[in-house]
């Protein structure tokens, strides 16, 4: 199923049970799957037009008078755009709002350089009291929106727009406070978020059957991050590889590199975007361009244990 199917109805199943959810639109109702939400609440769900500012303001100002608003729009808009409201008046203010981010990095695929964020994460991961989640599959996304209607906060969701390769089953179950330890192993550690972490099993797989013993953790909450899972892990191999759709700047590679400083310093390598802006393309010919596949992480892996 699509990310924004399953959007779509996990926040039918929300709104049902709770009257004070609110969900905005920014003229993108259509490619988020969400304009039924308007027809099926009306005083509830709407759309704010072509000024995605005006919408964070909106929505902070609801919070402030007790409801619980989501807005959502694409990643580059749902970010860098409206930077100063999520500061503002939405952390410094201490409100309470969810950020739909869809088509998160390469994602965008044809939509181009232009929509296509690789930024989003560093941009908003500086400011102080901002929960940011990098989405991996349907499974966890609907878990994901679950897990925080009630929590207090600015909490950013990243997540792909359409289909994406199944990571997790139904018996998972999101934990905000945890990273998942998908395989247990002590010669290197792969830490992966959002999309990469399919990737990274494909990695994984092979390097096992070379011999390779594997850690692979799974990381959708990127702040507040799982300090400890990953101390443990770079305490245990002290050999790291990261694996992310965003720039490796400021993203899952920075925040890792900044536990290992304090807590347990490793060898780390990184995988994702060195520094680049997007351009149009599918999602294959972008991850092979931008050295984001399982072959580039197996090199990576083989590079740094021969190190």
């Amino acid at each position: 199923m699509e990310m924004r199917q399953v959007l779509f109805s996990t926040m039918k199943e929300i709104m049902d049970k709770n009257n004070n959810v609110i969900f905005m639109d920014a003229d993108l109702a259509e490619a988020n799957g969400t304009m039924e939400l308007r027809k099926i609440y009306k005083d509830r769900a709407f759309d704010v037009g072509i000024s995605e500012a005006n919408m964070a303001s909106m929505a902070a100002g609801m919070s402030a008078y007790g409801m619980n608003p989501y807005i959502c729009t694409f990643t580059p808009f749902a970010s860098r755009r409206i930077c100063d409201q999520i500061a503002v008046s939405m952390c410094y203010a201490k409100q309470n709002v969810k950020i739909i981010a869809t088509d998160s990095g390469v994602c965008a695929e044809l939509n181009g350089g232009t929509h296509m964020s690789f930024e989003d994460i560093g941009v908003l991961r500086s400011i102080p009291g901002i929960t940011i989640i990098d989405v991996i599959d349907e499974i966890q996304l609907k878990e994901v929106l679950l897990d925080t209607v009630d929590k207090k906060g600015v909490i950013y969701i990243r997540l792909a727009r359409k289909q994406v390769p199944k990571v997790y089953d139904n018996n998972y179950k999101f934990d905000i406070n945890k990273a998942d330890i998908l395989k247990h192993g002590d010669d290197i550690t792969i830490f992966a978020t959002g999309i990469m972490v399919d990737e990274a099993i494909k990695a994984s797989d092979i390097l096992e059957r070379e011999g390779v013993s594997i850690e692979l953790i799974s990381i959708p909450v990127i702040k507040p991050i799982d300090v400890e899972t990953v101390k443990n892990s770079l305490l245990k191999t002290k050999k790291a590889v990261t694996a992310e759709n965003h720039n490796v700047i400021g993203g899952l590679y920075s925040a890792i590199c900044e536990v290992s400083c304090r807590y347990a310093p490793s060898l780390i390598r990184n995988i994702g975007i060195k520094d680049h802006f997007g351009e149009v393309g599918s999602i294959g010919f972008l991850l092979n361009k931008y050295g984001m596949t399982s072959e580039q992480i197996i090199n990576e892996c083989k590079n740094l244990l021969d190190y």
